[in-house]
C-alpha cells in the first residue's frame, strides 16, 4: 500500500505516539544542557583557594663566629605545593569573649595529613600591658579584625610563619555541630559538677563512656573545676590543671570527627552546612573554597588518596609553667614555650615552607633568675616592667633584717603572695587584658608596686 504523504515536505501531522517521543527527547536534551551549566557552573565554584598575600618570611642573619667566615644562608619564602595553614579560633561567650582556644592546623592535601597543635591560652607573649596572656590579644586591640590581625601577629611570632587563613568559632556552634551529626560518643574522665549562679550554668557530668548530645559536649569542654550547689569551688578539676582541659578537648574533637566521617550523608552535610554559615566565621576563604577542601579530604586528591583518621593529630605546644610578678594582681601563671621542642614539631608537622624553620626567626618570652622578663627577638615591649622589678629587688637588698617577727596583721598588709610551689597545678582563670595605665589603675586596684619590695624568689 502507497505510503500516504503528509503534510510539508511529505508528511502530515504526528500521531500521539511521536508526539510524546519529541516531548521526551526535547525533555532530557534540556535537562543535559542544564546539568552541563551546572557542571560548568560547579567546576568554577567549587575551586581551590589562592593563598593569601603574606608577609614575606622574616630573617635575622647572624653574622660567623668563625674569623673569615661567612654567615648563614638566607631562608627561603618558597612554599610547600598545596600545604595550607589554618589558625581556629574558639570563643567563649561566657569568658567574655576572650579567645581561650587556639589551634594552629596545618592541611596538606598532596600527602593527605592534617595536624592541629594547640596553643595553651595561658601563654605568654610579647605584650606591653601587665598580664601577658596570648588569650588576651584579641579582645585587647578591640576584637574584631583589628583584633584577628594583632592575635595572627602574635602567632607568628611564636612559630615563624603567619597563618594562611582565619576560622572563627563561637563556642555555642559547637554543640548545634554535634546535635547536626547525633551526638559523640565518649568517655568522660571524671565526674563533673559546677554551678555558675551567676551565669545561669551548670555543668553535671558522670564519668565513663557516654553518648554526649549537644548540650553534655558544651559542658564537657566548658568544665575547669567542680563546686557545691552554692558555687564554691570545692578543687582545681584536672590534676595537671588547664592543660588537663586541652587534653579533654583534643580527644574529644578527635572523636567527633572521627564518627563524623563513619556516618557522613547528604542531611548531615546540609545540618552541619547550617550550622557553619550561622556560627563560623572563615577570613580568606569562600564556600566554594570550602567544598574543595572537603572534596579533597572525603573524595581524595589528584591521585585518588583521602584524608584518614590515622593521619589526624591534635597535639599541645611544647611547654612548661611559670609563675611571673604582675605589676597589678600579684603573682600571676603563665607557660612558656621550650622553644627547640617547638621549632622541632613546627618543622615536622606545620611549617609551611620548603626550607625549615630556624629558633632565631621566633619571638620567645623567657624568664631570668632576679624576676626580669627576655624576649628572643631582642626588644620586650613591656618598657616599664623590667626596671620596676629592679627597683623591687634594689629595695628588698637595702632593707636591714627586722628584730622583731612582725604581727600577723602587719604582715598580711606588708607582704605579696609568693607564688605557689611549681608542683602545683597552675590557676585556673584568665584575668582580662588592661593596658598600661588603663581602667583597673586608674580605679584604684590593688597595686603591688606600692607595697614595700620583697626578693623575689627565683624559679628553677
Amino acid at each position: 500500500m502507497e505510503e500516504e504523504k503528509r503534510g510539508m515536505g511529505g508528511r502530515g501531522p504526528l500521531t500521539r505516539r511521536e508526539k510524546v517521543l519529541r516531548g521526551v527527547m526535547v525533555a532530557v536534551a534540556g535537562i543535559a544542557a542544564v546539568a552541563l551549566i551546572a557542571l560548568v557552573a560547579l567546576l568554577n565554584w567549587v575551586r581551590e583557594p589562592e593563598l593569601p598575600d603574606q608577609p614575606v618570611r622574616p630573617t635575622r642573619p647572624q653574622e660567623s663566629t668563625e674569623p673569615g667566615g661567612s654567615p648563614p644562608p638566607q631562608v627561603s619564602s618558597d612554599r610547600k605545593e598545596r600545604f595550607w595553614t589554618f589558625l581556629i579560633i574558639g570563643r567563649d561567650t561566657y569568658g567574655g569573649g576572650n579567645t581561650d582556644t587556639i589551634l594552629l592546623a596545618a592541611y596538606d592535601v598532596e600527602n593527605q595529613t592534617f595536624h592541629a597543635m594547640n596553643i595553651p591560652r595561658d601563654t605568654m607573649v610579647n605584650v606591653s600591658w601587665d598580664i601577658k596572656r596570648i588569650n588576651s590579644v584579641y579582645n585587647a586591640y578591640g576584637g574584631g579584625q583589628k583584633g584577628m590581625d594583632a592575635l595572627k601577629e602574635e602567632i607568628s611570632q611564636l612559630v615563624g610563619f603567619t597563618p594562611d587563613f582565619t576560622v572563627t568559632v563561637e563556642w555555642e556552634a559547637v554543640g548545634e555541630i554535634v546535635d547536626a551529626i547525633g551526638g559523640v560518643w565518649f568517655d568522660v574522665p571524671r565526674r563533673m559538677y559546677y554551678n555558675d549562679l551567676s551565669q545561669n550554668f551548670v555543668i553535671d557530668l558522670e564519668k565513663g563512656y557516654q553518648l554526649l548530645d549537644g548540650d553534655k559536649a558544651m559542658q564537657l569542654l566548658r568544665y575547669r573545676h567542680d563546686s557545691d550547689e552554692a558555687g564554691n569551688i570545692l578543687n582545681s578539676g584536672y590534676v595537671d590543671g588547664d592543660l588537663g582541659r586541652i587534653r579533654v578537648q583534643q580527644d574529644f574533637l578527635r572523636a567527633a570527627i572521627e564518627q563524623c566521617l563513619e556516618k557522613i550523608d547528604p542531611g548531615t552535610l546540609m545540618a552541619l552546612g547550617r550550622v557553619f554559615l550561622e556560627n563560623v566565621q572563615v577570613d580568606g576563604l569562600d564556600l566554594g573554597n570550602l567544598v574543595w577542601f572537603g572534596q579533597q579530604a572525603l573524595m581524595g586528591n589528584s591521585s585518588g588518596k583521602k584524608l584518614e583518621m590515622e593521619n589526624v593529630t591534635f597535639a599541645t605546644m611544647p611547654c612548661t609553667g611559670k609563675y611571673v610578678l604582675s605589676r597589678t594582681s600579684g603573682y600571676q601563671s603563665y607557660v612558656l614555650p621550650v622553644v627547640d621542642e617547638l621549632v622541632a614539631y613546627v618543622n615536622e608537622n606545620l611549617n609551611p615552607y620548603l626550607d625549615d624553620l630556624r629558633s632565631d626567626e621566633l619571638d620567645i618570652m623567657y624568664v631570668n633568675s632576679d624576676g626580669t622578663l627576655g624576649a628572643t627577638g631582642g626588644t620586650l615591649a613591656d618598657t616599664r616592667y623590667n626596671d620596676w622589678i629592679l627597683q623591687r629587688n634594689a629595695a628588698a637588698s637595702a632593707t636591714p633584717t627586722p628584730t622583731a617577727t612582725p604581727s600577723p596583721e602587719e604582715t598580711e598588709e606588708s607582704e605579696v603572695t609568693p607564688p605557689p610551689e611549681e608542683s602545683s597545678p597552675l590557676p585556673e582563670e584568665s584575668p582580662q587584658p588592661q593596658e598600661e595605665g588603663g581602667a583597673a589603675e586608674q580605679q584604684g586596684e590593688r597595686d603591688v608596686s606600692i607595697l614595700p619590695a620583697m626578693p623575689v624568689p627565683v624559679q628553677p
